[in-house]
């Protein structure tokens, strides 16, 4: 099955090498394009102030944030990369997560998540939707799929959301009548091994009674005063 980790994160502000920090990331794993259930989350203690702009996005204060954990901390650092492995990453503007991820990465003498391994659905949602405005905000009301848990920024949720969007600009709910797939095709010879047809009788058995034929013979006969088409065929 191919893995996934769909991945947002909260930051203090825009610019990593400006001194701003992570503040919260959000994991979600998918097999297939399915969610499996396992998620990472975690706030993050940036050891800074917290510019009032930044928190009118995402509702994370100063003093809420801190004694959280900090990047450094095993909590943080070794269980996200434990979590996301060697799968592929999947985020919205997967430039601007992929330099925060990699910046706090670089802190800490860890080596940094190759650019190869992100996948930008920004970019995809630009292919399909050429001109359009394609936020997550408004892919969302694109594809139908629910604001109303949301009322503001949170890594996890917003992870949640993304893998709706994800599914959707990889093909949407048409990839589940998908049946060229090797396991589509062992699942129907699976059930097709468990369906026992009988002999057709040669010629079928009659639906109508012998008084019905009758009475469409007479019918024929007198009132639409033709030869039956079947009997010059030889038909019954």
């Amino acid at each position: 099955m191919a893995r996934e980790i769909i991945l947002d994160t909260e930051t203090t502000g825009f610019e990593p090498h400006l001194g701003h920090r992570l503040v919260e990331i959000g994991c979600l794993e998918i097999e297939d394009f399915i969610p499996t259930g396992r998620s990472f989350h975690v706030y993050i203690d940036p050891e800074r102030d917290m510019p009032e702009e930044a928190e009118k996005v995402h509702g994370l204060s100063r003093a809420f944030l801190t004694g959280k954990p900090k990047f450094a901390d095993a909590e943080v650092v070794d269980a996200f990369l434990d979590f996301v492995g060697d799968a592929p990453l999947v985020a919205h503007n997967a430039t601007f997560d992929r330099n925060f991820i990699n910046h706090e990465l670089g802190v800490v003498n860890r080596q940094a998540l190759h650019e190869s391994r992100w996948v930008d659905t920004l970019e995809l949602a630009r292919k399909r939707f050429p001109g359009m405005h394609n936020s997550l905000d408004a892919l969302c009301r694109r594809f139908k799929i629910s604001l109303s848990d949301r009322e503001k920024h949170g890594a996890l949720i917003d992870a949640r959301l993304l893998a709706d969007v994800y599914l959707e600009l990889k093909g949407g709910r048409e990839r589940k009548l998908d049946l060229t797939s090797s396991t589509a095709q062992a699942a129907v010879a699976a059930v097709a091994s468990k369906v026992a047809y009988g002999q057709r009788p040669r010629p079928l058995a009659f639906r109508s009674t012998e008084a019905e034929r009758a009475l469409h013979e007479a019918f024929i006969r007198d009132v639409v005063k033709s030869d039956a088409l079947w009997k010059k065929h030889g038909m019954n």
